[in-house]
């Protein structure tokens, strides 16, 4: 088992193209650690200069306590899954799991003991003698899996390994792979763009943007308190709602100001010393769909920021709707409210802000000035 260590780790491609900048993180042993972000922001990148199948343009990476930079892949003992399985077809499974160890010349026995081990902490050992084209996407996965565990690495590299699978599958196997971690005790290092992925598999998450960390934190403090716009935005479904407006004082209360719309700032927040540079500018606040009331209760708990809002659009989710709200000429918030909710499509409804939830955001930076 081993720790990993990156240490202003740069990526730069021919043409001046930096695919990852200063990427620094120490990732501790045991750890699953998910990195999450758009297309293109060097998350995949990252991964493959661990596996040593990109260069390092600058920097240190260490697994353990070995700098890694120049070792070959085949000696760096990590095992690698793709997001497209990477399976000989004209091999059975068996011979696909037991492939590496026989280039590493294993001797027979530990081949066989290694593999049927694998076999079966997956619940694959009935398919072992099958060829992939007679397995199903969540078999090839598994097959894939197997392959990695038998070989022992001190690390686990997995490049979004659910993405090619069904919506149902997928949500099965992020429960699988949860229990796989628990069970082989590896670091885990985990790449994807779906952050419900990141939210239900990871200790903790990295959140990249165009080759930056934007912030590493539990998949808890990552939703509760976001460091800018960006993550805020990222993480949570439906995404959290921004609303432009701007900060007035009226004695001792604050107030958000957007549209011909007034809410109060709780009284922790208006004493906040981080507002007091704000009052009279403008500024974004965000609230998430679930901080976004409808129900009569709600409407007197929170009776200093209720609005008028129109019901533009309904979605039935089952065990809640979404309200797609629109508030003023330029405001469209998504409310996430019970099941049992009679608002409908055309509606004017009122619907109040948990102001105690809000997180305010600057407009230029756009890092956060509270949550």
């Amino acid at each position: 088992m081993a720790s990993l260590s990156f240490r202003h780790v740069y990526k730069k491609y021919p043409g001046g193209v930096t695919a990852v900048s200063d990427f620094t993180l120490e990732v501790k042993d045991k750890e699953f650690l998910v990195l999450v972000g758009p297309s293109g922001c060097g998350k995949t990148t990252t991964l493959r200069m661990v596996a040593g199948l990109e260069e390092i343009t600058e920097g240190e990476i260490f697994i353990g306590d070995q700098l890694v930079n120049d070792v070959a892949p085949k000696d760096r003992k990590i095992a690698m899954v793709f997001q497209n399985y990477a399976l000989y077809p004209h091999m059975s499974v068996f011979e696909n799991m037991a492939f590496g160890l026989k280039l590493s010349k294993t001797p027979k026995e530990e081949i066989k003991r290694r593999v049927e081990e694998a076999a079966r902490i997956l619940d694959i050992t009935h398919l072992l003698d099958r060829k992939p084209k007679a397995l199903s996407g969540g078999q090839k996965q598994r097959v894939a899996l197997g392959r990695a565990i038998v070989r022992n690495p001190k690390v686990f590299l997995l490049d979004e390994p659910l993405s090619n699978l069904d919506a149902k599958l997928r949500a099965t196997m992020r429960t699988e792979l949860i229990k796989l971690h628990q069970r082989v005790g590896t670091t885990f290092i985990y790449v994807t763009h779906d952050q419900v992925e990141a939210m239900t598999m990871a200790t903790r998450i990295v959140v990249m943007k165009d080759g930056l960390i934007q912030q590493v934190d539990t998949p808890q403090n990552l939703y509760d308190y976001p460091c800018n716009l960006f993550v805020a935005g990222f993480i949570g479904t439906p995404q959290m709602n921004f609303i432009n407006g701007i900060l007035e004082a009226k004695g001792e209360d604050v107030f958000f100001k957007f549209e011909d719309k007034s809410v109060k700032l709780p009284a922790d927040k208006a004493n906040n010393p981080a507002i007091k540079d704000y009052i009279g500018k403008e500024v974004i606040l965000g609230i998430r769909p679930e901080c976004i009331h409808d129900e009569p209760v709600h409407l007197s708990t929170f009776r200093d920021s209720v609005i008028d809002a129109y019901v533009d659009v309904t979605e039935l989710m089952g065990a809640e709707i979404y309200l797609y709200l629109k508030v003023g000429e330029e405001t469209s918030l998504i409310s996430r409210v019970s099941a049992r909710s009679t608002s409908r499509a055309g509606d004017t409804i009122k619907v109040a802000f948990d102001m105690s939830r809000i997180h305010l955001f600057d407009k230029d930076t756009e890092r956060f000035i509270l949550h």
